[in-house]
């Protein structure tokens, strides 16, 4: 019997629900550490959003209605988008937790992207000629107000958990690497949330850079001039994990007894925003017509774009898939990515109605389809997975028998303890 998607997150729920609250110097001995990745994508933000919606709530049903991502995930990484929802689901609220519920992150776009991405600037005839020759897309003054309302002047040392998300600056020429990590130990890194939002949303052609600036503890002023992190980082998996084996290195993440690139103790979660792999989007004969206009502006879209943020994203799932299968622990790392986009659903920027209840329905699908991974030479899915049911159910009867014992010993510990527990897929 194929084991579906849903099936996998059952799994990750039975592994995350025995995760208690984190406190500092806390005895971590042989603990998994669990990282949720969230890919760029603009309005596609909404299919990781659904996915995300799913889990939670089943999060909720083991653990009550006040469970959050943010308890179970000891790091969440997003990029532009998806640097988006990681801040709703990590800035704090009120009496502490999260700002967001994931059930939130879809209504979120669907009120709000209608005025992030206005139909009258895409679809303006004189708009496009204006845009191909100067000046972005849209003038992200929405946006700005919006983020800015949502976070305040909250930092980025206050997040609820550990938060990766990256952004490029074009004077530097480098990307920038934001982490609550880096925010707790270094003033001058602890930038406001609405500015590292903005930054890692600010997609060339499409919004105006953002500039900010931050201050160090002799009174030095650090300037930033952003574009989005999709530029360095679509997916920013990778850049999690990196982000962890630096903080071993160092001596300052709390697991004090795990080695770097431990991929037999981390459990990895990477959720892409979709591509039109099978579209076949763009092809040589069109491309070959195209000036430095045509690459920076085709029928609403920016080749140009597509083309990078679609090879970052994948490139760091090869590299990702071959790090842990050489580790012999590809079964701690899922991808899931839908590639079967096509027409308005493929777009960063249409947030019609019609358009966002069809990225909705893709959500919802995912959870419906087998498990494939990805052949690294074609790109192409190389098949479902052929786990037997009695198997899976099996191992997930083990896991929750362990986690009752484990819940019984630590009811009146404030560790986090966590079953080690292969994922098949």
């Amino acid at each position: 019997m194929e084991k579906r998607v849903f099936l996998f997150a059952f799994t990750l729920v039975i592994i995350l629900q025995n995760l208690q609250f984190p406190v500092a110097n806390a005895q971590t001995k042989g603990r998994i550490v669990t990282v949720l990745s969230l890919d760029g994508g603009g309005i596609r933000g909404i299919i990781p959003g659904t996915f995300l919606a799913f889990l939670e709530a089943k999060l909720q049903e083991l653990d009550g209605p006040d469970a959050r991502l943010a308890d179970y995930f000891d790091v969440v990484a997003g990029t532009s988008t998806g640097g988006l929802i990681t801040t709703m689901l990590t800035a704090p609220g009120k009496d502490n937790r999260p700002l967001y519920a994931a059930k939130n992150i879809t209504s979120f776009y669907l009120e709000h992207g209608p005025k992030i991405f206005p139909e009258k600037s895409r679809n303006n005839f004189y708009s496009s000629i204006t845009n191909m020759l100067g000046g972005p897309k849209y003038d992200g003054k929405y946006l700005k107000s919006l983020i800015q309302g949502l976070v305040g002047n909250l930092t980025l040392n206050k997040t609820l958990t550990n938060v990766v998300i990256p952004a490029f600056d074009i004077k530097r020429l480098q990307p920038i690497i934001f982490t609550s990590k880096d925010a707790k130990a270094n003033v001058s890194k602890n930038a406001q949330l609405s500015d590292v939002c903005l930054g890692t949303s600010a997609a060339p052609t499409y919004f105006p850079p953002h500039y900010f600036e931050t201050t160090d503890t002799e009174g030095k002023i650090k300037t930033h001039d952003l574009v989005d992190g999709g530029v360095a980082a679509n997916n920013p998996t990778l850049m999690a994990i990196t982000h962890i084996s630096k903080e071993i290195l160092l001596g300052n993440f709390e697991l004090v007894d795990m080695e770097p690139l431990d991929t037999n103790r981390m459990l990895v979660l990477s959720l892409g925003t979709g591509i039109a792999k099978l579209e076949e989007k763009y092809n040589v004969k069109d491309a070959t017509k195209w000036g430095m206009l045509g690459w920076v502006y085709n029928n609403g879209a920016t080749p140009l774009l597509d083309i990078y943020g679609d090879a970052s994203s994948d490139m760091v799932d090869i590299h990702v898939s071959t790090l842990f299968q050489s580790l012999r622990n590809e079964k701690n790392y899922l991808r899931i990515q839908e590639d079967t986009l096509s027409g308005d659903a493929s777009s960063l920027d249409i947030a019609t109605t019609m358009n966002m209840q069809t990225l909705i329905q893709i959500g919802d699908s995912l959870l419906k389809k087998p498990v494939s991974r990805v052949n690294l030479e074609s790109g192409r899915p190389a098949g479902p997975s052929q786990l037997k049911e009695r198997e899976l159910m099996k191992k997930l009867l083990l896991a929750l028998q362990s986690c009752f014992q484990m819940k019984g010993s630590y009811a009146n510990s404030n560790r986090r303890v966590t079953l080690t527990l292969g994922i098949y897929i």
